[in-house]
């Protein structure tokens, strides 16, 4: 049941992100959230694995900080690579 919280919570800090971030026209919506779900959640079930308690604390917070920095590292590394990726095309078609 946790770990469906903890995927609801990251997901919402993730498309909270989306917005906060520059740059958010050159993906979709849904982008920042899905990467945030899914490191929270595989950060989740790794840390019970090595003995982390559901009930414990330090298991949130490496799971939020976790896919924050994730979707923060993708929003700052997207929008810059689509345009040079975008204008190199441009350049290849000659437009």
């Amino acid at each position: 049941m946790e770990l469906l919280f903890v995927a609801v919570i990251v997901a919402a800090l993730g498309l909270g992100i989306r917005y906060l971030v520059p740059g958010h026209e050159t993906y979709g919506v849904l982008l920042l959230p899905a990467i945030a779900t899914a490191v929270g959640m595989i950060v989740w079930v790794v840390l019970l694995w090595t003995g982390f308690t559901f009930d414990g604390g330090w298991i949130w917070v490496w799971s939020i900080l976790a896919s924050v920095l994730a979707s923060v590292a993708v929003a700052l590394v997207l929008p810059r690579r689509r345009k040079a990726d975008d204008a190199q095309l441009r350049a290849s078609l000659g437009i």
